[in-house]
């Protein structure tokens, strides 16, 4: 087959092997993250069967699911959420930083790779899985816990974060130096500030613009803003990503409600060609050899993600078992991680590509189960108490 047959095909055997492989991820009670990036490395470069036809349509797709992976993050806050957790926990988001970014670093510095690299590597390594974390906390029953308002705190912080340390990063990997990515740091700050104070006192004017009793029009209407954005704040050197996160940020809170409910299935579908087109690049070859410093690196910053997450809860008050689900239920890494090095092998840093890849696949796996292994540890958790963060889970 060639052409139009052959692309067809291809996608449609693609979509076919990842449904039955998030089907099966349920069943184990894990993310689909892993089994999708496994399914990649098969069908990739050095694969079992690779992928040809559709390719080059898959690594667009993977474009507009980065951009759509942080609308839907955008969409979780409000301004007033985010300077909330900002007051409460901005020393927990400090330690989170200090504990989790310098081991991915050092180990980059190890590596022999470049100081862009290097620091790609820590962000990978700061940065725990919003939507595993999440998904597992509800699972688990845990929404209710003491100690959940601490860890959501931290994942809205650590979210925050990624607005911030996108551009800069971009830069350095782009080839710019230190004083350049200051320069896309103070850009990317002082954009979100701007956007957080304008979204308090005017966001009801953009839901307004935006809202329609149609779900379809909504639905086309976020889409096309948040892309024709997500454009033009590449354009200005800003990020595509960050672009998408003010546009889910500015929109009020009664209309993102609706707006999630509207976006998800899309935001999966394309959310899902971005993790095939990460794996699609990285040969299966190349992940064995990286496998030892990657297990390496996961025992360490899952340690440190025990001791943030140990932290946090005992500002909270929240006794010493709670303070352990905290810390565990913090280890996974997965889409962010993986979006960091998607950047990083874009920029030509291609050797990062496989540690992320084996990185990330241990933790999100090993950290679900972990976390599933401390919930004997507790007695019996404490009645509810609200946090910063509790509307934002």
């Amino acid at each position: 087959m060639h052409g139009t047959e052959a692309l067809l095909v291809e996608l449609g055997l693609l979509f076919l092997g990842l449904a039955g492989l998030g089907l099966l991820a349920r069943r184990l009670d894990l993310s689909p993250i892993p089994f999708v990036l496994l399914a990649a490395l098969a069908v990739g470069e050095g694969g079992i069967a690779p992928l040809t036809t559709a390719t080059p349509f898959i690594e667009a797709a993977a474009e507009i699911g980065v951009v759509l992976l942080l609308l839907a993050l955008g969409l979780e806050f409000s301004p007033d959420e985010l300077f909330t957790s900002l007051r409460h926990h901005g020393r927990s988001g400090a330690v989170d930083l200090l504990l989790n970014a310098p081991p991915g670093i050092v180990a980059g510095l190890a590596l022999g790779l470049p100081w862009q690299g290097a620091l790609a590597l820590g962000g990978i390594t700061y940065i725990s899985s919003s939507g595993i974390v999440a998904r597992l906390l509800a699972d688990l029953g845990r929404l209710a816990n003491r100690e959940t308002p601490a860890v959501l705190s931290v994942l809205v912080l650590e979210d925050l974060a990624m607005a911030l340390v996108l551009p800069p990063l971009a830069v350095a990997l782009a080839g710019g130096g230190p004083m350049a990515a200051a320069g896309g740091l103070a850009l990317a700050g002082g954009t979100v500030v701007l956007v957080l104070a304008t979204a308090r006192r005017h966001g009801h004017h953009l839901g307004r613009l935006l809202s329609s009793p149609d779900d379809e029009q909504v639905l086309l209407r976020l889409v096309g803003l948040t892309l024709l954005v997500a454009g033009a704040a590449q354009a200005l050197g800003v990020s595509a990503a960050v672009g998408a996160f003010l546009v889910g940020l500015a929109l009020p809170t009664p209309f993102a409600e609706r707006v999630r409910r509207i976006l998800t299935p899309l935001r999966d579908l394309f959310a899902a060609t971005f993790f095939v087109a990460f794996g699609l690049g990285t040969d299966p070859a190349s992940v064995l050899p990286v496998l030892p410093a990657a297990l390496l690196l996961a025992a360490v910053t899952a340690a440190t993600k025990v001791a943030t997450g140990w932290y946090a809860a005992r500002r909270d008050g929240v006794a010493a078992p709670g303070r352990w689900r905290a810390g565990t239920a913090l280890i996974a890494r997965g889409e962010f991680s993986v979006v960091i090095a998607g950047l990083a092998v874009a920029a030509g840093l291609p050797e990062l590509g496989p540690l992320a890849t084996a990185y990330v696949l241990v933790l999100a796996v090993a950290g679900p189960v972990i976390t599933r292994l401390a919930e004997p540890r507790a007695a019996h958790p404490g009645p509810a108490r609200p946090g910063p963060a509790a509307s934002a889970g």
